[in-house]
């Protein structure tokens, strides 16, 4: 965490000073806005802190309740999840809380008495290694809450607008006059004090609908939910229990005669959640199966947990759902006739573009990558960093990545309600769960080649860093403290893009193709750094960073090129703590397949690994970034 380069600060760090639209913001929703959300769940929200990094872009986030949620549907966070969460700034005080998840129990029959039920497999949660970040259970509501937090946190100050309701909305992107700089017309309504149902209007630039499964933003401009039904209903219920059931502590499946469980433990070493099997659904049920009771769900459980027994004492939460699988086709309200002829105004995420079960635990999970991978775009569309037509990659992006998990999703829950005898394998949900532990622990996401994701040509360059997937972390010793570090962790969600220089053997002061790298990407009109506006820091829109092949007690810091050391801040202070050297005990050469050549890893805003060149191509790495700042002049640092 970078601060006291602006002067001494006294107080919490994590609290941005206020700029740009922060400084005098308007308590009242003001009549024009640049982006306006509607909805404060996860997709809304991550979107709106993403946006609150950019100072000059006017962002409201508005939600029909009176105020915070207070208790979550949602609770299983993956650890691509913390992973983001890193960058925020709160995945060490979130994972203190949570529930962490380490291995998953089993339960089927009894083979020698099949109306009982034993534990028959464990299996250990990331026996792989995926990811150094844990699987955890949480409140949804708290995840809300530390994003809330980070906005208020940041220079515009973001809060969101409760007791506001979306009604509709209208583009008029054919009007003319000063509001067809606002051509998105939004109709919204109080829902709360005293100008309850009253309607008023506002402009903006672009809308962001994360309004949930019934979204009125999705109805909007046209698109609607298609799949199937898999008629087949399950009581969900967050619980304080006494039972003597031996693995309430732990993830379980519970598969019986009678019926299925997942057992998923809380945090706060009481609560749990049960998803209950309440059994296949008539076509003809019309909705009678949601009339279930939480008397007749516990009744249920207690039946299929038998010989164990769970007596309630209290109840959080309960509901009756039917599994769905429903997505649209778009993101966005660019009709297929109008690709490529114009750009989106209006989006949607999360539960507005794709339903699915609750078992795979992906919901709040893959909708906070949906907004995370458009609220740079709009920031940097907005501040004129890209062109317009970044954010048609929002919906190309996205939309095959819930098709993927719907397809999964399809798979897992008709596992999770087979009954034991329908299995061939006895083994088969137990093997499912580890083989496809990459998928749900949400690392198997790999954007297409696009302008924002080149074609491998250099892949061999850094094996270990695959082109259109998360940057993988790895560990790295930082050279001016002497702190071992990952490396990933150093990059938080500020908007920018990230250039990893990996060097060659040389070491640091000595001729090499990183010292040239180094050279043009300081000095080149064709760098990416020239375009950066004349005022800002050198690395306010680029973070780049070097690490040697060397360990830090052979890097001498004084002969590392200036470009991986920039003075930031108006005192021109020297930040010194982009230059690492490898760790000898685990070298990120070597445990990502980076050639000793050297190579340079370009990692988007929201993570993922957007090309791979030698450090020699300084031609096409200038190419690449052409596309995406657009048609800018090179400016004087």
């Amino acid at each position: 965490m970078q601060f006291h380069h602006h002067g001494y600060v006294s107080g919490d760090p994590r609290i941005q000073p206020a700029a740009g639209v922060g400084l005098d913001r308007p308590e009242e929703l003001p009549d024009e806005v640049d982006v306006l959300i509607v909805g404060t769940g996860p997709a809304g929200m991550i979107t709106a802190a993403q946006l609150s990094q950019f100072p000059g872009v006017t962002t409201r986030i508005v939600e029909r309740r009176g105020g915070r949620l207070a208790i979550g549907q949602a609770d299983g966070i993956q650890a691509r999840s913390v992973e983001t969460f890193q960058a925020f700034g709160f995945a060490e005080r979130i994972i203190a809380e949570a529930y962490r998840i380490t291995e998953m129990a089993f339960w089927k029959p009894n083979p020698a008495d099949p109306s009982k039920i034993v534990r028959a497999a464990r299996a250990v949660d990331d026996e792989m290694g995926i990811s150094e970040f844990p699987h955890l259970i949480v409140n949804q509501a708290r995840v809300l809450d530390y994003f809330a937090e980070f906005m208020a946190n940041s220079p515009t100050r973001m809060k969101p607008d409760y007791g506001l309701e979306f009604r509709s909305l209208e583009v008029l992107d054919g009007e003319d006059g000063a509001q067809s700089q606002y051509p998105v017309k939004v109709t919204v309504a109080h829902t709360v004090g005293e100008h309850e149902g009253q309607e008023r209007v506002v402009r903006a630039k672009y809308v962001v609908g994360a309004d949930g499964a019934r979204s009125k933003v999705r109805q909007s401009i046209g698109c609607t939910l298609a799949g199937d039904q898999a008629n087949h209903a399950w009581g969900v219920m967050d619980v304080l229990a006494v039972t003597d059931f031996p693995d309430i502590r732990t993830k379980c499946a519970i598969q019986a005669e009678s019926g299925s469980i997942l057992l998923i433990p809380r945090e706060g070493g009481h609560l749990f959640r049960m998803y209950v099997d309440l059994g296949e659904v008539s076509p003809e049920d019309h909705g009678e199966i949601r009339k279930t009771t939480i008397e007749q769900i516990i009744a249920k459980a207690n039946e299929i947990m038998h010989p164990y027994t769970v007596e309630v004492r209290n109840v959080a939460w309960h509901s009756v759902y039917e599994v769905g699988h429903r997505l649209t086709d778009r993101f966005d309200d660019v009709l297929p006739e109008q690709l490529g002829a114009r750009t989106p105004r209006v989006f949607i995420t999360g539960d507005a573009c794709h339903t699915h079960s609750a078992k795979a635990g992906q919901g709040m999970n893959v909708s906070m990558q949906d907004g995370f991978n458009l609220g740079w775009k709009l920031g940097h569309v907005l501040e004129g960093r890209s062109p317009e037509t970044l954010l048609s990659t929002y919906s190309k992006e996205r939309q095959v990545i819930a098709k993927n998990l719907i397809d999964f999703d399809k798979e897992w829950s008709t596992l999770m309600a087979k009954k034991p005898e329908e299995f061939e394998d006895p083994s088969e949900l137990e093997d499912f769960y580890v083989r496809t532990a990459e998928f749900p622990a949400g690392f198997m996401t790999q954007y297409a080649p696009s302008m924002l994701v080149a074609e491998p040509a250099h892949q061999e360059l850094a094996a270990g860093f695959p082109i259109g997937k998360r940057f993988k972390s790895a560990p790295v010793v930082r050279v001016c403290d002497t702190n071992p570090l990952q490396l990933g962790h150093q990059a938080s969600a500020d908007g920018r893009w990230r250039l990893y220089v990996f060097a060659d053997a040389a070491p640091a002061g000595e001729p090499s193709s990183v010292a040239d790298f180094a050279e043009w990407l300081q000095t080149a009109a064709d760098s990416p750094l020239a375009a950066t506006p004349a005022g800002l820091d050198r690395d306010a829109w680029f973070d780049v960073r070097v690490i040697y092949q060397q360990d830090h007690t052979r890097v001498d810091i004084n002969a590392v090129p200036a470009v991986f050391k920039p003075e930031v801040g108006p005192f021109k202070l020297t930040y010194l703590e982009k230059v690492y050297g490898s760790d000898p005990k685990a070298d990120i050469f070597d445990l990502r397949g980076v050639d000793r050549g050297g190579a340079v890893v370009v990692v988007r805003p929201d993570q993922y690994v957007a090309n791979i060149l030698p450090l020699t191509a300084t031609a096409e790495l200038g190419a690449f970034f052409a596309a995406i700042l657009g048609a800018r002049k090179p400016q004087t640092v």
